[in-house]
């Protein structure tokens, strides 16, 4: 647990909001906001309703990192509610593993999916854990946005359509083909994406709580089609979850305490590399940029929500279901994810209990006064270079959150950048003369990572991946 001792100023220097990566996902905890919620609340809320309006991204039997922030005791504490590998009772099955190559831009991405794939779901419990240690609504009524989303379907945008066309073998696979692809073909930008079965998903969490996924209902539709189709994850697996808060790293940055999480992420050893980036040319950033960043890191699927309430408390959580198995609960609507053939996070032989690793990085800034901002990131091998470009730019650059999240990015891999277009002419040829191959990138795309930013520079949602910020509408 971390305790940033500070002089109290005023807080509200930083205005309420919420910020994801879909305008429903925001809605969801604009409303608990405004109901009287704490930023636990609102981030359940939100989280939630990503995993109706996300479902390319992530979903309800997937896995997450958060970090939150209570301005009363002025404590940051990190939170996993990461998926964790099967096998407790020693009962494992050996389904045969699918193997799957998904174009990522350029690349070939290469995937094991399948029920075989599937760890005990975390995000449940998480959910749980922020809302009783943090929480003000009652449980069911953080759900209800949700469950009203569900009910009347959501628009699909086109960020997540270009998605769905490059993970259509996954997610038509099975039960996936009637919700992605109605009548043999795949949803269009602008449709709306219906998943009947998540009502009652979502009524019985509402009803259950999130036991439902671990000893209830939804646990036993979950161990029925695990045992059919040959996969790992037991009863004992389900009932020995558990949550854990850790205290953040910290890391002296731009005048702030910046607070995130070590392990895959990579963000506690590569902030303090980063140079100081204001007033330098166009040139000079993007090649000291790519010098930094350049390091390989595992891929995955995404989304973030980032929260600011009224009383300062701050709530970052990122959630994935990896790729997805391809497997979706019968009645449910409901996607299992393929942690376990994410073969990237998979370090080392791992024993069952063991959390598979993860380069999330929820984090926050805090300063004299308090939140100073609260983000987060998704996308994969990007997500770390897309937070860390974000985050230069607001707390050393002076940009404002959309400013900064909006603006075109690089990414290196190895001896390639990857440019979005919009950089200044000088550039190229600047990155070229370092040694660097340059890949042009035609458009912004959500291969350059999802940014959902709040604090006292604004809020900002990803363009990249359909996202959004507001603040609550005034009483």
């Amino acid at each position: 647990m971390t305790e940033v001792h500070r002089k109290r100023h005023d807080l509200s220097t930083v205005q309420a909001g919420v910020a994801a990566g879909h305008p429903a996902t925001v809605e969801a905890g604009i409303e608990a906001l405004e109901q009287g919620g704490s930023a636990a609340d609102a981030a359940v809320a939100a989280c939630l309703a990503s995993c109706v309006a996300e479902t390319v991204m992530t979903g309800l039997l997937g896995g997450g990192h958060a970090i939150y922030f209570d301005a009363v005791t002025r404590r940051a504490r990190n939170l996993d509610c990461f998926v964790a590998v099967p096998g407790l009772d020693g009962e494992q099955q050996h389904a045969e593993p699918l193997e799957l190559e998904v174009p990522f831009g350029a690349e070939l991405v290469h995937y094991t999916i399948g029920i075989a794939s599937c760890g005990v779901p975390g995000i449940p419990a998480g959910l749980g854990t922020l809302h009783a240690e943090h929480g003000r609504l009652p449980w069911p009524r953080v759900v209800e946005p949700a469950i009203r989303l569900a009910r009347a379907g959501v628009e699909f945008p086109r960020e997540h359509a270009l998605c769905l066309e490059m993970l259509a073998p996954v997610m038509t696979m099975n039960e996936g083909a009637r919700i992605y692809a109605p009548g043999g073909t795949l949803l269009p930008a602008g449709a709306q994406l219906e998943q009947p079965g998540l009502v009652l998903a979502l009524e019985l969490l509402a009803e259950e709580g999130p036991s439902s996924v671990y000893d209830g209902t939804t646990a036993e539709s979950l161990l029925a089609l695990v045992r059919e189709r040959g996969g790992i994850v037991t009863e004992a697996d389900l009932r020995a979850y558990a949550t854990r808060w850790s205290e953040p790293v910290e890391i002296p940055y731009a005048g702030t305490c910046f607070l995130t999480r070590g392990g895959l992420s990579r963000v506690p050893e590569t902030l303090p590399r980063l140079p100081r980036l204001r007033g330098l040319s166009a040139a000079e950033r993007a090649v000291r940029l790519a010098s930094v960043l350049d390091e390989r890191a595992p891929d995955g699927h995404t989304t973030n929500v980032s929260v600011v309430d009224d009383d300062g408390n701050a709530c970052v959580l990122t959630t994935s279901l990896g790729l997805g198995s391809g497997d979706f609960l019968r009645g449910f609507d409901l996607h299992l994810n393929s942690m376990l053939g994410e073969t990237d996070l998979v370090r080392g032989p791992l024993e069952p209990g063991d959390r598979v690793e993860s380069m999330m990085a929820p984090s926050l800034a805090l300063d004299d006064a308090g939140v100073s901002l609260a983000v987060g990131a998704a996308g994969g091998t990007r997500l770390r270079s897309a937070l860390l470009q974000v985050v230069a730019g607001i707390l050393d650059e002076g940009l404002d959150a959309q400013s900064s999240v909006s603006r075109p990015r690089l990414h290196p891999v190895a001896a390639r950048v990857h440019l979005e277009p919009g950089f200044e002419p000088d550039v190229v040829p600047a990155l070229e003369a370092a040694g660097y191959e340059v890949r042009s990138w035609p458009a912004p795309h959500h291969y350059f990572g999802g940014v959902s930013a709040v604090g006292r520079a604004g809020f900002a949602g990803d363009p990249r991946r359909s996202g959004a910020a507001a603040a609550p509408r005034p009483r």
